[in-house]
């Protein structure tokens, strides 16, 4: 894609990493999305929701689990929360009334300047603090 800084939340990883006969066209749309772009960045949060999904649904074992966290820190930018995205996040909540752990992906979105956020569960073309638009790639 172009030289645009992207966040690319759980739910587009899962798309990417899961194939399911009734979802062929979004694995195909997700992985080809995250195959194509460039500076892409994840939270730490990110990587636990793709995580505990890979485990379950995903019926991954421990040490394919281990390659794909291990890809995450070496392909990506990866953010650990710290209390500026807290407090970034709370401010988000109250403002755009966001769930918490949407507040958060919004919140590491914006600590690491990115200008898209790839989300099928936010709303399409919705822009946080003129800066970030949330684009569903899935559309």
């Amino acid at each position: 894609m172009n030289g645009e800084r992207q966040f690319v939340d759980s739910n587009i990883w899962l798309y990417a990493f899961i194939q399911r006969p009734d979802e062929d066209k979004r694995h195909e749309q997700a992985k080809n999305l995250i195959q194509h772009s460039r500076g892409i960045t994840v939270s730490e949060q990110v990587i636990a929701e793709v995580s505990v999904n890979l485990l379950k649904k995903g019926k991954l074992s421990e040490p394919q689990l281990g390659r794909i966290v291990e890809a995450f820190y070496r392909r990506y930018r990866v953010l650990a929360p710290s209390l500026e995205t807290h407090q970034i996040a709370g401010k988000l909540r109250g403002h755009y009334c966001l769930s918490y752990w949407d507040s958060l992906i919004v919140a590491a979105a914006l600590q690491t300047n990115c200008t898209i956020l790839y989300s099928e569960d936010m709303q399409n073309g919705l822009v946080f603090e003129d800066v970030l638009r949330v684009v569903n790639p899935l559309k």
